[in-house]
């Protein structure tokens, strides 16, 4: 079996072993084993005294500092104007002067989409049967990064890039809103949405030919929401990276962390009868293999 080790324990309650050595150097045990194979268990497995704490906690926080972080003290006039746009690190410093209205319209279009868009995970079948858990675990995902989040921009106050412009109105400018650049929001809550969406299609199905096309639609829902963000002047380009790499990380993450480390069918247990005697053992595949493949058995 190519680009495979296998690692075989056989407990039986009794030590001795009769076999026979055949003419392929196979053994033979006068037993037929029966195969229970793993694959039929659930996908993920939750832990209440840690996932419930931890759900809890990310989303009172976020409900409390969103009240927060958008009813910031107004900045005044002299204070805008007294902003550098030279104090800003050089590979931020363009996005000073960019500011199209119309892109952050569809940044926001692509945002308040995202929040409901794992319901379509309704319409798979072998999902559906788990929508409670997988309800639980994209809550607990958008509250980790809704915590991470409003944490940072609670913590710090940058400017954001059309607090620099001079083409933007003053009233924007100095809005208590101005100082929640750091960091992208809206790319972290999309990326975290669109990516638990891919993750979960691709643990339900392993082995589907298109693995690739929901990653590459998360990708792009998140790169698109990143892009209109710069336009329309609401974040640096490292806000948005970071807002990415969060939102990223947390969808994909947050439902791997789940995962029943047996559901790859990599292990799987084996029953048996030698003579009058029962035995007991499993079989895990250290190197998974696409197609799997049986050993052969052979009955005395």
């Amino acid at each position: 079996m190519r680009n495979l080790f296998t690692l075989l324990i056989l407990v039986s309650f009794r030590i001795p072993t009769y076999c026979q050595h055949i003419s392929d150097s196979s053994f033979v045990v006068d037993t037929i084993p029966s195969v229970v194979n793993v694959k039929d268990s659930k996908v993920y497995k939750l832990k209440p005294g840690i996932d419930i704490p931890i759900t809890a906690i990310g989303t009172g926080w976020s409900l409390y500092a969103f009240t927060e972080i958008y009813s910031k003290e107004e900045s005044s006039e002299e204070k805008i104007l007294s902003l550098n746009v030279n104090n800003i690190p050089s590979f931020d410093r363009h996005g000073a002067s960019v500011y199209h209205p119309d892109a952050d319209k569809v940044g926001n279009a692509l945002f308040y989409s995202a929040m409901p868009l794992p319901i379509v995970l309704l319409f798979d079948k072998a999902i559906r049967k788990d929508a409670a858990k997988i309800a639980f675990l994209y809550l607990e995902s958008m509250s980790i990064t809704g915590l991470i989040y409003t944490g940072s921009v609670y913590l710090a106050d940058r400017y954001r890039p059309y607090a620099y412009n001079s083409e933007v109105p003053m009233d924007k400018r100095t809005r208590g809103g101005a100082k929640n650049s750091f960091f992208a929001g809206h790319v972290a809550l999309v990326g975290t949405s669109t990516f638990f969406i891919a993750k979960v299609i691709n643990d339900y199905h392993p082995d589907g030919k298109a693995r690739w096309v929901p990653f590459t639609v998360a990708a792009l829902a998140t790169g698109t929401t990143g892009l209109m963000r710069y336009r329309g002047g609401q974040h640096f380009l490292s806000d948005i990276l970071l807002g990415t790499t969060l939102g990223t990380l947390t969808g994909i993450l947050v439902p791997q962390f789940h995962k029943n480390k047996n559901v790859d069918g990599r292990l799987t247990f084996t029953t048996s009868y030698l003579g009058s005697t029962p035995q007991f053992g499993f079989t895990y595949k250290l190197i998974k293999q696409k197609h799997e493949e049986m050993l052969p058995v052979y009955n005395q």
